[in-house]
């Protein structure tokens, strides 16, 4: 087999393990004299073509929307936001200052919002229409568990708002979720 290992004396028609003549200095250094030709000649010829094609054809405005100082077109929908973090705040706070204050939803038809602990105190107040315990329609759903004291009532997407934001100094706070 002709991967066999020979132990032992190893084989007498093998050379002596090294290249006997050395790498040819004239032909290196005429292919590098050449190859340094071919890339001055094809830099000229790029140079040459691209100045020919900008006289045949002019270019036209340019391709950014940034380099037009006086006109800016907004990209189609949906856009990226910018600060989503900052829009998320106001967002959040414009719910929570809507849940917790009185104004109008139809004042022609003299409709009303209330705070949500009012309202909740109002419904103490007057109680609720009860059913007897057998009268529940199948399939309905059934009551959440209570609240375990110390946790927090906070759902949705402003849930996580309640935890620090990390900053510059505390940033290992916010890669321990």
């Amino acid at each position: 087999m002709a991967t066999e290992q020979h132990r032992g004396n190893p084989p007498a028609d093998r050379g002596p393990g090294y290249e006997r003549r050395d790498a040819s200095v004239k032909g290196l250094l005429q292919f590098a004299f050449w190859m340094a030709v071919v890339l001055v000649v094809t830099l000229f010829a790029m140079r040459f073509f691209f100045d020919y094609i900008k006289k045949i054809e002019p270019l036209g405005q340019p391709a950014s929307p940034l380099a037009q100082e006086n006109v800016r077109e907004l990209p189609p929908s949906p856009r990226l936001q910018v600060h989503p973090h900052d829009e998320l705040v106001d967002y959040c706070s414009d719910q929570q200052q809507a849940v917790n204050s009185y104004g109008w939803v139809n004042q022609q038809a003299g409709v009303v919002h209330i705070p949500v602990d009012r309202a909740m105190d109002l419904i103490l107040a007057r109680g609720l229409p009860a059913r007897a315990p057998g009268d529940a329609p199948a399939g309905a759903p059934t009551l959440a568990p209570p609240m375990v004291a110390g946790q927090t009532d906070v759902e949705g997407q402003c849930g996580y708002l309640t935890e620090p934001r990390p900053t510059a100094g505390n940033e290992e706070a916010g890669q321990k979720k």
